[in-house]
């Protein structure tokens, strides 16, 4: 089987101490490098974004939903039954 090798490229990262602190325990959580986990949590974000675009694409191309008969009433709208008054 063939594996797939990606060329890594170094960034530097600019981070205050506190959030410092917190990505160094959350890696050591994960038993992975600092920059092993930046990696993961920006591939994760890449991943959410795409799939939330795709998701928002697919509700747009939605046909309306097509609403018949009367609007209920502000009042009807709010009513609650007595006993929960």
């Amino acid at each position: 089987m063939k594996t797939k090798t990606r060329q890594l490229t170094n960034v530097t990262v600019t981070l205050d101490e506190t959030t410092l602190e917190d990505v160094r325990a959350e890696a050591a959580r994960r038993r992975l490098s600092v920059s092993r986990f930046i990696g993961e949590v920006l591939r994760d974000r890449r991943r959410y974004s795409r799939e939330y675009d795709r998701a928002m694409q697919a509700a747009l191309a939605q046909k309306p939903l097509k609403l018949e008969g009367a609007y209920l009433t502000r009042d009807e709208l709010y009513a609650r039954p007595r006993d929960l008054r």
